[in-house]
């Protein structure tokens, strides 16, 4: 009965670790260029919720946010050309997010946990 118990505690002291959702980090423009307004939105949703305006290049800047959910998609306009996006953003138990960006390689995320 002890084991039991035992086991019970470890398997829910680690769901509340897979749990745990997104919060605050901070976001990094680590592109190279001016990019404009970003969005975010749950992986793969249709909606789009508002971030602001994306930091200088390389410059940093705090995000709020709390959601149950860790995949996540960021969206930035950029001037003079279509929107680029990052897609299957892992957002849990993250401290910064590099947003990086090549004309070959195409647009991913450096993490900081």
């Amino acid at each position: 009965m002890a084991k039991r118990f035992a086991l019970l505690l470890v398997l829910l002291g680690s769901a509340s670790v897979a749990y745990a959702g997104a919060s605050d980090f901070t976001l990094v423009n680590g592109t190279g260029a001016a990019l404009g307004k970003l969005s975010i939105r749950r992986a793969e949703s249709n909606d789009w919720k508002a971030l602001g305006n994306a930091p200088a290049p390389g410059a940093r800047t705090p995000v709020k946010f709390d959601n149950p959910d860790c995949a996540f998609d960021i969206r930035a306009e950029v001037p003079g050309a279509p929107p680029v996006t990052w897609a299957g953003i892992n957002l849990c138990d993250v401290k910064s997010v590099t947003l990086k960006r090549d004309q070959s390689a195409g647009a991913w995320v450096d993490y900081d946990q």
